[in-house]
């Protein structure tokens, strides 16, 4: 578990971003810069869509 996907759990967790569409892109970036692995990325993603 990388720091990046602990910090940005705990931001779907919470609900504290702007907007689903602006929390993805931060999402899609940190995976597309190796910072989330792609089972990471698809937990958070999955919790995202939920919310």
């Amino acid at each position: 578990m990388t720091p990046t996907y602990r910090a940005c759990k705990s931001l779907v967790d919470r609900a504290a971003y702007s907007s689903k569409e602006d929390m993805q892109f931060k999402l899609d970036i940190f995976l597309l810069n190796d910072r989330l692995s792609q089972t990471e990325y698809d937990e958070l993603t999955g919790q995202l869509g939920a919310a």
